[in-house]
């Protein structure tokens, strides 16, 4: 953590959550609409902009609509390879025009994605969570842990290399993707790390933000963002393989929003908003945190690393490591 700076300028953080559907399985079009709300976020003054889990290029609403378990399903193949060519390799710059657009603002981002990783061969994919800041640079990307029951069909398990926190003005900053927001030993490494703005990214349910983000604020004494998607009936492009098979059994709304935030004493500063596509933002001071840990901090004045500490392995995974 960066020395504190007793402002209102290094105290105050102006956050942005874009709480916007993709255009599901189109990488392209869907990258377009992420920098149309990066610009948006950068006109309207904010500090750092948040986009919901597996945004680009869409959540895998299909796997538990069309019999996703099946094995060597024709139609499961076909989805899941559209899939992995509309996923993301960042190591071939496909992600440079919104770190341009970070630079260009001066803006932080937090942008869930499916990486086609290709120290992994970029054939399978990962949920992975990339934090770019506002001199347009990719500081970390961290690839989900476990994906949740019905994800496993489609994504990667992944590792701890993206297990970071970044100083973002007086703050610092980590990210969880979805249910690893309800592991506590993840929770606990960026906490040790100095976490006191948690950004939780989801596909999109209030069901899901309405008790996890006020809970992690008060276990935490920190800011928690959580960020949805939208996602409906109607969303699905006409070009989507199998799209007659994937409606038959769709409801309406896949995804209904309930991006909020809570404050470091656990209570609302923006309750879940649904059904509401939009730029949602809201300011937070950082006196906040430091007033709420003089009763409890979990790594801190109240921990004993004398009875139990946490170990956590960051090395980047690989099947090969090359000796030249």
């Amino acid at each position: 953590m960066t020395k504190i700076i007793d402002t209102p300028e290094q105290n105050n953080l102006k956050i942005g959550m874009a709480q916007i559907s993709p255009v599901w399985l189109n990488k392209e079009k869907t990258i377009d609409k992420i920098k149309e709300f990066i610009i948006k976020a950068g006109e309207d003054d904010c500090e750092l902009v948040v986009f919901g889990e597996a945004l680009l290029p869409g959540y895998p609403f299909w796997v538990s609509m069309t019999d996703g378990a099946k094995f060597d399903s024709k139609v499961q193949k076909e989805i899941h390879a559209h899939y992995i060519k509309n996923s993301i390799q960042i190591e071939a710059g496909e992600l440079d025009d919104i770190c341009a657009l970070a630079k260009q603002h001066k803006i932080a981002i937090y942008l869930g994605l499916m990486e086609r990783a290709k120290n992994r061969g970029g054939h399978s994919i990962y949920c992975s969570l990339v934090y770019i800041n506002s001199n347009g640079e990719i500081k970390s990307v961290h690839r989900k842990l476990q994906p949740t029951y019905e994800e496993r069909l489609t994504w990667a398990p992944g590792d701890g290399n993206g297990l970071r926190v970044h100083d973002l003005k007086n703050f610092t900053v980590g990210g969880l993707n979805c249910w690893e927001n309800w592991m506590p030993l993840p929770r606990t490494a960026l906490y040790g790390l100095g976490e006191d703005l948690h950004i939780a990214v989801w596909p999109g349910s209030d069901y899901n933000t309405a008790d996890i983000t006020r809970f992690i604020a008060r276990e935490s004494r920190s800011f928690v963002v959580s960020v949805s998607s939208l996602m409906s009936k109607t969303d699905f492009p006409k070009d989507t393989p199998h799209l007659n098979t994937i409606l038959e059994n769709c409801p309406d709304t896949l995804a209904n929003g309930g991006s909020c935030i809570a404050g470091p004493d656990g209570e609302w500063i923006l309750p879940p908003v649904i059904d509401k596509e939009g730029l949602i933002t809201a300011t937070i001071d950082f006196n906040r945190v430091l007033e709420e840990r003089q009763n409890f901090d979990s790594v801190g004045h109240y921990s004993r690393p004398d009875v139990t500490k946490l170990t956590v392995n960051r090395e980047r995974q690989s099947i090969v490591d090359i000796n030249d």
